[in-house]
């Protein structure tokens, strides 16, 4: 009897209950009219040119050219910040030196 097999019991499926319906529907935010998709991939594929320009950086490496909110900034913003994505890597570079 000690080398009976266990039998494994699947735990029973608890009911989750339903999401309470807004109590005023229209007060929901106002959908906002997407862009047309030609303009999102364009603003897409454009942003990921960049990252390759700049060497596909670490969320590490922008928080140290960029700062804090560096990972969070887009590509546009960056550059206002003085570090445009061509020259990413210099500034990567000499932060590194300076972090020694």
């Amino acid at each position: 009897m000690a080398n009976k097999k266990t039998r494994k019991v699947r735990a029973v499926a608890k009911a989750r209950p339903k999401a309470k319906a807004l109590k005023n529907p229209t007060s929901a935010a106002a959908p906002t009219q997407p862009l047309p998709k030609s303009v999102v991939s364009q603003n897409r594929s454009e942003g990921l040119r960049l990252f390759r320009l700049a060497g596909c950086p670490t969320t590490e490496q922008f928080v140290l050219v960029y700062g804090e909110n560096g990972p969070k900034m887009t590509w546009d913003q960056r550059a206002a910040a003085g570090v445009p994505a061509n020259k990413f890597q210099v500034a990567l570079a000499s932060a590194v030196r300076g972090q020694k």
